[in-house]
């Protein structure tokens, strides 16, 4: 029976939407988040598509559990082979081991199922990172058994990996032990198998002779607790062996042979194992793919913080280029020696109210009778405009860094940007004072334009020829750079005056209102030219975010892609699937194993303990094949 192709194409859809870097800023359980992102790819690529696409492929059984609990043992007495390799020294299993039968080997070897292991084969313990291959003539067709890494190894990169396999199995063989059943670490992947349902028997192994029996009721009555109830149960006592790496006598794990061997040689008990695990996998993506896509708008929520922080700062030297431009600031120190220059008296201020027809005519002399030192005036206003756009460009950098460097979320990605890079985001960029120059000029001759235009009736350009287009054209950009709402010359000191003084012989060429006009227009075009620049500075900030920042629509995609495979799930026969029992009733419909070999009495499933012991009340014998170190 093959999956659906409506199906597979949900799953397949789903998993493109998780190629995408979704979690790069640091937005509340950002770990969290990347861990079950990679869980879920995890499934999806080593699992749920590989099994939807075969349904029929041959059985993965992977026994995993914590430090000492004796897998490798386990596996090689239940094959009959030494396949893995067990010791005292942990971590034991360094590349998990799969043993196969010989029927399976091709499906195994090839990249069917955990397709980002490289296959080895052949003698060896195999190098980290790959899955090595064993091939089994005992073992029947239709079912592999695949030694896990310790869940609890001291190796983050096992622990991970001991995961990996798990969410990747049909079935889960999970050991423990006598002394270390209640440890927390186990109780945790066993809440992951009872969420999704998947397919499980306990063994519980190294159970001393003196507590058969015993420690197993307690289990099981644990297991009740943890809404595991009727989860097949195999006990194996404790046994002195000849060596270290011995396996154990047949008895001792006939049960759990005995079992395997029944569900391999029974497709349809095969069948149920899968589509039970399948399902639940399925039915998982209803709660962890939205749970992704509620973490995705958290990182774009984040990056919308740092966006309004970035836009904040950059508005705010905005603000300060606009009040340098309308406090005269701009008007004294090099601008002001130029002016009077370009005035031609060094007493101007002195005698401005009683004065203005005399220093008309002395400008009508110096623009008829001898050039004027207007390019220095140009030259001083502009270099004093350039300084100032530097001057915003820098606070708003500074500002932004300081903001960012307070949130989470933009500290780490400055410290990701590295130390040099963010030291320099903290200034103006290196090209900023080309920019801003090319902008002036850029701006002088919008100002140049408006006086000429403004000047086109006859008797306007006349005065205009007198006074000089570039003359008045400074006069117009002078009378930009302070607030002429109550300036009296000298009352306002000596910038004031020097743009009162511009205002009142623009008044003389164009009138009042023209010239108020004109002023409000230079001083909009200039303010947007600078609003452009600042604006470029911040993108060197907001260009950081748009790296890394998921795409607009990913969590709404997700959520899409969860509700597909949803709708899809009926693709799968209703008479296979178990969605509607509880998971305890699940776990005892699992198959039965016929009895192949006589056994001594032992490996049923166990009533649950009558009396209502905390877990740890047991007496728990310590284990002998050492712990992880």
């Amino acid at each position: 029976m093959n999956g659906s192709d409506g199906l597979l194409g949900a799953l397949r859809e789903l998993r493109g939407h998780l190629d995408l870097g979704l979690f790069p800023l640091a937005a509340g359980d950002v770990e969290g988040d990347r861990r079950a992102l990679r869980e879920l790819t995890g499934q999806l690529d080593d699992y749920l598509i590989p099994r939807l696409s075969a349904i029929d492929a041959p059985l993965l059984a992977v026994v995993g559990g914590s430090t000492g609990a004796g897998k490798s043992t386990l596996v090689n007495s239940l094959v009959g082979a030494d396949v893995s390799e067990p010791g005292v020294l942990r971590p034991t299993t360094l590349a998990p081991t799969l043993a196969v039968s010989p029927a399976d080997q091709a499906w195994f070897t090839a990249q069917h199922v955990l397709p980002g292991l490289p296959r080895v084969t052949g003698q060896g313990r195999g190098e980290p990172g790959t899955l090595r291959v064993v091939t089994v003539p005992a073992l029947p067709p239709g079912l592999a058994l695949l030694d896990a890494p310790d869940i609890d190894s001291v190796v983050t990169a096992n622990r991970e990996l001991a995961a990996q396999l798990l969410a990747a199995a049909d079935l889960w063989l999970f050991t423990t032990t006598a002394a270390r059943y209640a440890d927390e670490v186990p109780w945790g992947f066993l809440r992951v198998a009872r969420e999704r349902s998947t397919a499980m028997a306990v063994i519980l192994s190294r159970v001393p002779p003196e507590a058969l029996g015993v420690v197993k009721r307690d289990l099981a009555r644990l297991l009740e607790v943890n809404g595991l109830g009727g989860t097949r149960l195999f006990e194996v006592p404790e046994l002195v062996l000849p060596e270290e790496n011995a396996r154990l006598p047949r008895p001792a794990v006939a049960p759990v042979a005995d079992w395997l061997t029944g569900i391999a040689a029974d497709s349809q008990a095969r069948a149920d194992v899968v589509r039970q695990t399948l399902s639940g996998a399925l039915e998982s993506l209803a709660t962890r793919v939205p749970a992704l896509a509620d973490a995705v708008d958290r990182q774009h929520a984040v990056a919308g913080e740092l966006r309004s922080m970035t836009d904040a700062a950059y508005a705010g030297g905005l603000a300060t280029f606009d009040e340098g431009m309308l406090d005269g600031s701009l008007l004294r120190g090099e601008v002001l020696a130029r002016w009077q220059d370009f005035i031609g008296t060094g007493d101007l201020m002195r005698t401005l109210e009683n004065r203005v027809g005399r220093v008309r005519d002395r400008l009508v002399a110096l623009f008829t009778g001898r050039p004027a030192p207007e390019n220095e005036l140009r030259v001083a206003l502009e270099s004093g405009v350039g300084a100032l756009i530097r001057d915003s460009a820098d606070g708003a950098a500074e500002r932004t860094l300081e903001s960012w460097s307070s949130h989470p979320s933009g500290r780490a990605l400055l410290e990701e940007t590295g130390a040099v890079a963010t030291v320099r985001l903290g200034r103006a960029s290196a090209g900023l004072p080309a920019k801003a120059e090319a902008a002036v000029r850029g701006w002088q001759g919008y100002v140049l334009g408006l006086v000429s235009e403004e000047g086109a009736d006859r008797r306007t350009t006349a005065r205009l020829t007198s006074y000089g287009l570039n003359g008045a054209g400074l006069l117009l950009m002078l009378a930009v750079f302070a607030s002429t709402g109550g300036l009296t010359g000298i009352e306002v000191g000596i910038a004031g005056g020097t743009s009162v003084l511009s205002q009142k012989l623009l008044e003389a060429f164009f009138g009042d209102q023209a010239v108020r006009t004109l002023t409000v227009k230079a001083r909009t075009d200039l303010r947007a030219r600078v609003a452009a620049l600042l604006g470029t500075e911040a993108t060197r900030f907001t260009s950081l975010l748009d790296a890394v920042q998921p795409p607009e629509g990913a969590a709404a995609a997700l959520r899409a892609a969860a509700l597909a495979v949803r709708d899809h799930q009926r693709e799968i026969p209703a008479a296979d699937r178990r969605t509607a029992l509880p998971v305890g009733e699940r776990q005892e419909r699992l198959p039965g194993a016929p009895v192949t070999l006589t056994l001594p009495a032992g490996g049923t499933d166990a009533a649950p303990d009558p009396l209502d012991r905390p877990p740890g009340a047991v007496p728990r014998p310590a284990d002998r094949e050492g712990d992880e170190r």
